[in-house]
C-alpha cells in the first residue's frame, strides 16, 4: 500500500520522526572518518541509543558529501538536544570537528542540513 506523505511512523506504539539530513566530510580526511566511524565509542553509541537514535545510517559519496538518516521518538531536535546534554556527544563533536567542511566552525551536529521528507512508501 502506498503511504501518504508524512515522516512519521510507529514502532512499538510511539511515534518515530523520519529525517534525512546533509554534511560535507573533507575530502582529505576520507578515509580517517570512515575508519572513526567503523570504531565508534560504545559510550557514544549508548549515548544515542538513550536518546532514541534507531536506524541510524550514514552515506557518503566519493567527494565527502554525506546523507545521514535516523529515526527519532518526538522531534529530531529533541533527538539533538537530548544528545546536546551528553559529556561524551560533546568530546566526539570536537573530536569530529576537523573532518567536516564547515565556514563557520559549528559542531557537525550543528551543521547538519535536515532535508525535507516529500515521498515515502511502506
Amino acid at each position: 500500500m502506498w503511504g501518504l506523505l508524512r515522516n512519521a511512523d510507529y514502532k512499538d506504539g510511539i511515534e518515530m520522526q523520519r529525517v534525512g539530513f546533509l554534511l560535507k566530510v573533507r575530502e582529505d580526511r576520507l578515509e580517517e572518518y570512515k575508519e572513526h566511524h567503523r570504531n565508534v565509542w560504545p559510550d557514544m553509541l549508548e549515548a544515542l541509543t538513550r536518546h532514541g537514535w534507531q536506524n541510524y545510517s550514514l552515506f557518503m559519496r566519493q567527494d565527502g558529501l554525506m546523507f545521514g538518516y535516523v529515526e527519532v521518538p518526538d522531534t529530531f531536535q529533541a533527538a539533538l538536544d537530548g544528545m546536546a546534554s551528553e559529556d561524551v556527544n560533546s568530546r566526539w563533536q570536537e573530536f569530529m570537528k576537523p573532518y567536516f567542511e564547515n565556514p563557520d566552525g559549528a559542531r557537525p551536529d550543528e551543521s547538519m542540513v535536515e532535508l525535507e521528507e516529500v515521498f515515502h512508501v511502506d
